[in-house]
């Protein structure tokens, strides 16, 4: 096998663990003796041809922080035929034969689009903090997310007690309620609404009433923030107008995407990086390296956003029996 030039690139919305995966690839195909390229800025620095050649010392000392180093985008243009044509363009003139994209569902549509269309070999690394992608156990980040939003929770029901206060907790989660639902559970939550079933304002209303009537004075509700009741200022608002019931609600947001990432992240994130560069140097492409029951899970790329990752069943008995 020659030397080969291999790309690695962060797109969507950043996730802790992300430099961690950006040092393993770098760190990872240098060991096996090729070339690595960082990508500055996602799809959208694709475009604009910003990569630079990455050494070991590149990649010194981000492993404990959060964010990427190599910087992230929403790129319009490269949603467009057009702009796809441009950035393969780049990755031909530089002569990239392998492309790590390191991001979410929106970020591996991109990428196998560039495959399709332009033939370029791709190679996709779960990480996003919602923890929604098909093909793997967790996604770098959500481990994070999911302790930073819980220390937020644990100070809020401090106040909660002492001020005898019901308060409704927004946490990350527009399609996917798997923060909402670990979160919830770990914080003792007494209600959690997230976007995989449907949320009934009455039923809510009857057992905040009954919470009272057996004498709690302090209630934790969790919602992901793509409830079909809607977020927590909205169902603060119709529980106030429908039973009269005063609420106090936290939006967590964009706290949980940050922040030095968890033990379990950092590992999460060395072995999908490590695995994405063994498994494009097998001749491996257009796929997406994950991690199930403890063990390396490869899956055709589209089949990360074209199905659906269930919540976990027995999570959502538990916290049936133990909120009542």
């Amino acid at each position: 096998m020659g030397k080969k030039k291999i790309a690695v690139m962060t797109s969507g919305g950043d996730a802790p663990g992300m430099n961690a995966c950006i040092r393993a690839v770098v760190r990872t195909t240098l060991h096996e003796g090729h070339s690595i390229f960082g990508i500055y800025g996602g799809y959208t620095g694709l475009i604009n041809g910003e990569l630079m050649p990455l050494n070991r010392h590149s990649v010194s000392n981000i492993i404990q922080k959060g964010g990427t180093f190599l910087k992230t985008s929403r790129c319009e243009t490269f949603r467009h035929k057009s702009g796809r044509r441009r950035a393969a363009d780049k990755i031909n003139e530089w002569a990239i034969e392998g492309l790590i994209v390191i991001g979410g569902d929106g970020s591996f549509r991109g990428a196998h689009a560039l495959f399709k269309e332009h033939n370029i070999p791709v190679i996709g690394v779960p990480a996003t903090i919602d923890n929604d992608i098909f093909g793997t156990d967790l996604t770098i980040g959500y481990d994070t997310a999911v302790t930073t939003a819980l220390h937020s929770i644990d100070k809020i029901r401090d106040t909660a007690a002492s001020h005898n206060r019901l308060f409704i907790v927004e946490v990350m989660g527009r399609n996917a309620g798997f923060i909402a639902l670990e979160v919830g559970i770990c914080g003792g939550a007494e209600e959690i609404l997230v976007p995989e079933t449907k949320s009934d304002l009455k039923k809510l209303g009857d057992e905040i009433k009954t919470w009272s009537k057996a004498g709690k004075k302090s209630s934790l509700i969790v919602v992901a923030e793509g409830d079909d009741l809607g977020n927590a200022n909205t169902i603060a608002d119709k529980v106030k107008e429908a039973y009269n019931i005063e609420s106090h609600v936290c939006v967590l947001g964009h706290t949980q995407r940050g922040g030095s990432p968890t033990a379990t992240d950092r590992v999460l994130a060395s072995r999908l990086g490590f695995h994405a560069v063994h498994e494009f140097l097998k001749g491996k492409e257009d796929i997406m390296v994950g991690w199930k029951s403890n063990q390396l899970n490869t899956i055709p790329l589209p089949q990360a956003w074209e199905k659906k990752k269930p919540l976990d069943k027995d999570l959502m008995n538990l916290y049936s029996v133990l909120s009542s």
